[in-house]
């Protein structure tokens, strides 16, 4: 199925792409074996919001069952390219938790993803690249011909969109009346993104440029740029000014908001502290024993109770 046409998730649900990436290429995913790579392109492909559960990527992807795409998201979470999680969002809306799953096109390593769950903002800097995978081989490459001295390929590449950007370019899509050229995405791109920026979502967006359109649409651009214009949201509530308790704000300015993540692992969802799901998987799924309880064992605990009781009749 195009990536356009895959079904979404409800708002503020579904994949959400992990930040400072390297720009995509051919071999993004030449590490993973054939069928993981594949998925793992498709998912790269999808935008910000859609829905990749099982469920839905069973239906969408026919040549695999929700056993075999179960199995691929689980190698691509122990690979570094997927997490999954709960995050707190407070705009648009009541304070609400909803379940996200973060995709990144490079793949990064576990004190990068607990960094980033944890609110914090991990730096740039990619995680190794793996080893490529057994029974893969890498493409020839082929030798310059006599006398030639080679010189560099460079693969162009498209850089990543915005979410803003994605939803004026699927209007078209969605009403011909009000198909956008890739300038005029480009142009009222920075608009739209104010609209996210404060609170509302890609559904709530579109809504706003599609509903009530006369009969005839003769400047397409020009009506989206007076709509986001004219019904832009107000900005968020500022929040309230720090009680005498709490500390004073720094020279820099205040922080802005910290965001609330909380881990889960990417087969059976149980939630956890990022460092203990290496790979994003519990010990369960991992395929540990169950961690041994701290303190004494309770034979321990009944054997010294009966030294003691012991000790306590020899005095008398």
């Amino acid at each position: 199925m195009p990536a356009h046409k895959h079904p979404m998730a409800s708002p503020g649900y579904g994949k959400r792409t992990a930040p400072g990436q390297r720009p995509r290429t051919a071999a993004d995913f030449a590490h993973l074996p054939r069928r993981e790579a594949s998925v793992a392109a498709y998912l790269d492909r999808l935008p910000d919001g859609a829905d990749i559960s099982v469920k839905t990527l069973a239906r969408v992807l026919p040549d695999y069952g929700q056993c075999a795409l179960g199995t691929v998201l689980r190698r691509l979470s122990e690979a570094g390219h997927l997490r999954r999680g709960r995050e707190h969002i407070t705009g648009g809306g009541s304070p609400r938790w909803v379940t996200r799953t973060y995709f990144s096109r490079t793949a990064r390593g576990d004190a990068w993803w607990a960094a980033f769950l944890a609110g914090e903002r991990p730096g740039d800097e990619p995680a190794p690249a793996p080893a490529p995978a057994a029974g893969t081989v890498p493409a020839p490459v082929p030798a310059p011909a006599a006398g030639t001295v080679p010189e560099p390929v460079s693969e162009p590449v498209r850089p990543p969109r915005s979410r803003a950007y994605g939803v004026l370019a699927g209007l078209g899509r969605a009403e011909p009346r009000m198909t956008l050229s890739a300038a005029d995405c480009a142009a009222l791109e920075e608009l739209a993104g104010q609209w996210l920026e404060r609170g509302a979502d890609e559904r709530q967006l579109t809504g706003a440029l599609l509903a009530g359109l006369p009969p005839e649409v003769h400047h397409p651009a020009a009506l989206a740029r007076r709509r986001l214009t004219d019904k832009l949201p107000p900005e968020p509530e500022p929040e309230p000014a720090p009680g005498p308790e709490s500390a004073p704000p720094s020279a820099s300015g205040p922080p802005g908001p910290a965001v609330l993540r909380m881990a889960e692992c990417t087969v059976c969802g149980v939630p956890g502290r990022p460092e203990a799901l290496p790979g994003g998987l519990c010990r369960d799924c991992r395929g540990l024993p169950p961690a041994a309880p701290a303190g004494p064992s309770p034979d321990e605990v009944r054997a010294r109770v009966d030294r003691l009781r012991a000790a306590a009749g020899a005095r008398r």
